[in-house]
C-alpha cells in the first residue's frame, strides 16, 4: 500500500512548543497547548507535525542544547502530557516527528559534567585536547558570533571540541559507547509512538574526530546512518530518518545509501536556495540545473522540500553574484543578514505581495518531495529583527488579535510576540483568516487538499519542459496512468508559454485551479498564459485521477511504486 511508505507525500508541519501555544498559562508553550491546536492542524490538512527539541535544557540555544535525552522539559508539561498529545495526535491520523540532536549536548548534561571530572567512562565521550589544537578558531558554524571550535575548560584543564557554541561540546560519535546511547535514545522515544527523527547536523555526527583528521576534508563514516537505518527498522518498520544535511548535489547518495539503506528523507536546501533566486531574479535555469542534479536518488527515498524553516535562510550554496542578487531582493538591509550567508527573515516579509507568496507556495508544492511547512507561515506572519540572530524568526504563532496575539494568557510571555505593524497579531493571525474566505490560510488549505489529491509528485518521475522562457517553470510528473504538468511564472509580467508533452497527442490539459483548461494546438503542442506571478496546476485527460488514486493501491514489492 502506499501508506507503507508514507513519507513519500507526507504534509509535514514544523513548530516550536515555547511558541506554538502555552496551555496552562505560564508564558511558555507547551504540551496541553498543541494538543489544544491540533484540531486546527487537523483542519489545515497536516498529516505529520515535527517538533523542535522539547527535552530538558538550559534553553540557551532554543532547547538544540540538551541536558537529557529522556525526558520532558518541565516548561513543556510532563511525559504524561506527551504521552496524551501522542493519543490524539494518532486518533486524528497524524505522525509526530521529533529532532535527534546527538552531535552535541549541553555543557550541563551529567555526562559532560562527569567527563571534566575525568570520569574513566564518560571522559571519552567527548573530544579533549591538553593542547589548543592550530585549528582552534576554524569551522565555525555561526562565523562572526562565534569565536572559536575549541574552548579551554576551567574544571578539566583540557580543550573540548564544539562544532556549536561553547556551551554545547560534541559528542564523541567514533566512541562505540555513545553509538550505543544514542540507539538507546532512538529506542525510548520509538517506544512512545514516534513516526521518526529529524536528524540535526547530519554530517557534524559524522565526521571523524578533529584530532585524527587530516588536513583536508574530514572522513564523514557513512557507515554510521546504515547502522542507524538498521536500529531502526528493526525496532519500527515505518519510522523514517530526515536528515538536515545542507550538500552538494553529488553527495546526496552517499547520505541516502547506494542501495537506499542510508536515511529516508533529506531536506533539500540546494533546491531551496536556487529557489529563492529564481524568485529574485525571475530566472529558472540554475533552478532546473538543481532540480535536474538532485534528480536520482533512491526509489524508497524522498526528498523534503521547504521554503522557510527556524534558521536563517542559508544561500551559501549560490555563487557570490547569485547570492548578492537574493540579498538585494529580499534582505538589502545589514540586520537583515546572517553569518555572511543568510537571511533571517519570514517568507510573507520577504516576498511582501500575496501573489508571490502563493507562487512560492505553489511551486514548493508541486516540487518532487514531500512538503514541508513552517508554523505561522501558511498565514503570512513576519519577523522581528530587533531580536539577536536567528531569533527574529522564532516570535509566537498568531492566533488571534487579544493580548499576546491568543498564545497565552501569562501577563508576559517568554518569547516575543510581534504586536504593531503590518505584520503584527492585529492584522495577520488565525482567527481573521479562518473566517474570510480569501485569506492566505484558505488558500493554503486548498493548496493542501490539491496536494494530496496529485500522487505522482511524490511517486511520478518528473520531468523539465523546455519552455524558451526563462522566468517559466514547467513540470511534468507521470505515474501510472496518471500525468501532472505543473506551470510557474516568476516574472513580474504576464507570459505566454508554449511547450510540448511527449506521447500526450490530443490530450486536454484539465485546469486543477480553474476552469481554463488547455487545448492541444497541434499534437502534443499547448500554448498557455499565465498572470504575472502566475502559476497553474493542468491533469492530463480527466480531473478525478487523484480522488481515486490518493487514498492507497496495491504496490508490487518487487517492482516498485
Amino acid at each position: 500500500m502506499i501508506n507503507d511508505l508514507w513519507y513519500k507525500n507526507a504534509i509535514i508541519y514544523s513548530l516550536d512548543l515555547e511558541t506554538f501555544m502555552d496551555g496552562n498559562g505560564d508564558g511558555c508553550g507547551d504540551f496541553e497547548g498543541l494538543t489544544r491546536r491540533l484540531d486546527y492542524l487537523d483542519s489545515l490538512g497536516i498529516d505529520t507535525i515535527w517538533l523542535a527539541p522539547f527535552q530538558p535544557s538550559p534553553n540557551r540555544d532554543n532547547g538544540y542544547d540538551i541536558s537529557d535525552f529522556y525526558g520532558v522539559d518541565p516548561r513543556h508539561g510532563s511525559s504524561g502530557d506527551f504521552v496524551e498529545f501522542m493519543n490524539q495526535a494518532n486518533k486524528r491520523g497524524m505522525g509526530v516527528i521529533i529532532d535527534l540532536v546527538v552531535n552535541h549536548t549541553s555543557d550541563k548534561h551529567p555526562w559532560f559534567q562527569k567527563a571534566r571530572r575525568k570520569d574513566p567512562r564518560y571522559y571519552d565521550w567527548y573530544i579533549w585536547s591538553k593542547k589548543r589544537p592550530s585549528n582552534w578558531n576554524k569551522g565555525m558554524v555561526f562565523p562572526g558570533v562565534q569565536k572559536s571550535t575549541w574552548t579551554l575548560d576551567p574544571k578539566a584543564h583540557e580543550y573540548f571540541y564544539h562544532r556549536f557554541y561553547d556551551f554545547q561540546p560534541d559528542l564523541n560519535m567514533q566512541n562505540p559507547e555513545v553509538r550505543a546511547e544514542v540507539r538507546r535514545i532512538l529506542g525510548y522515544w520509538l517506544e512512545l509512538g514516534i513516526a521518526g527523527f529529524r536528524v540535526d547536523a547530519v554530517p557534524f555526527i559524522l565526521e571523524e574526530s578533529p584530532l585524527t583528521a587530516g588536513k583536508g576534508a574530514p572522513y564523514l563514516h557513512f557507515d554510521y546512518l546504515t547502522e542507524l537505518r538498521q536500529f531502526l527498522q528493526w525496532r519500527s518498520r515505518d519510522a523514517v530518518l530526515l536528515g538536515e544535511a545542507n550538500v552538494l548535489p553529488k553527495q546526496n547518495m552517499k547520505y541516502f545509501g547506494d542501495e537506499g539503506d542510508g536515511i529516508h528523507m533529506m531536506f533539500n536546501f540546494y533546491v531551496n536556495q536556487h529557489l529563492f533566486y529564481a524568485l529574485a531574479a525571475a530566472d529558472v535555469r540554475p533552478l532546473q540545473k538543481a532540480l535536474h542534479a538532485t534528480r536520482d536518488i533512491p526509489e524508497t527515498a524522498q526528498w523534503g522540500q521547504f521554503l522557510r524553516n527556524h534558521d536563517e535562510l542559508d544561500l551559501g550554496r549560490l555563487t557570490e553574484a547569485q547570492r548578492q542578487a537574493v540579498f538585494a531582493a529580499f534582505g538589502p538591509k545589514p540586520e537583515m543578514q546572517l553569518y555572511d550567508r543568510g537571511i533571517r527573515r519570514r517568507l510573507a516579509s520577504m516576498l511582501s505581495d500575496r501573489r508571490r507568496i502563493e507562487l512560492a507556495y505553489s511551486i514548493m508544492f508541486s516540487l518532487p518531495g514531500a512538503p514541508v511547512i513552517r508554523y505561522g507561515d501558511e498565514i503570512g506572519m513576519g519577523e522581528d529583527l530587533s531580536l539577536p540572530e536567528r531569533e527574529a524568526v522564532r516570535t509566537v504563532m498568531q492566533w488571534s488579535a487579544e493580548p499576546n496575539a491568543g498564545f497565552s494568557s501569562a501577563r508576559k510571555p517568554t518569547h516575543a510576540v510581534i504586536s504593531s505593524g503590518p505584520y503584527g497579531c492585529e492584522h495577520v493571525n488565525v482567527d481573521a483568516q479562518r473566517r474570510d474566505p480569501g485569506s492566505l490560510l484558505n488558500w493554503m488549505v486548498k493548496m493542501i487538499r490539491l496536494r494530496k489529491e496529485c500522487p505522482e509528485i511524490g511517486w511520478g518521475l518528473c520531468t523539465i519542459i523546455q519552455t524558451q522562457t526563462r522566468g517559466v517553470l514547467v513540470l511534468h510528473f507521470k505515474w501510472r496512468d496518471g500525468e501532472l504538468v505543473t506551470a510557474h511564472n516568476f516574472a513580474s509580467e504576464p507570459q505566454e508559454v508554449r511547450f510540448r508533452i511527449p506521447g500526450a497527442d490530443d490530450t486536454v490539459l484539465v485546469d486543477l485551479l480553474g476552469v481554463t483548461d488547455a487545448q492541444p494546438r497541434r499534437q502534443g503542442t499547448y500554448s498557455i498564459t499565465l498572470d504575472e506571478y502566475g502559476h497553474r496546476w493542468y491533469r492530463l485527460g480527466h480531473a478525478g485521477y487523484g480522488l481515486q488514486h490518493s487514498r492507497g493501491v496495491p504496490i508490487d514489492k518487487r517492482r516498485g511504486p
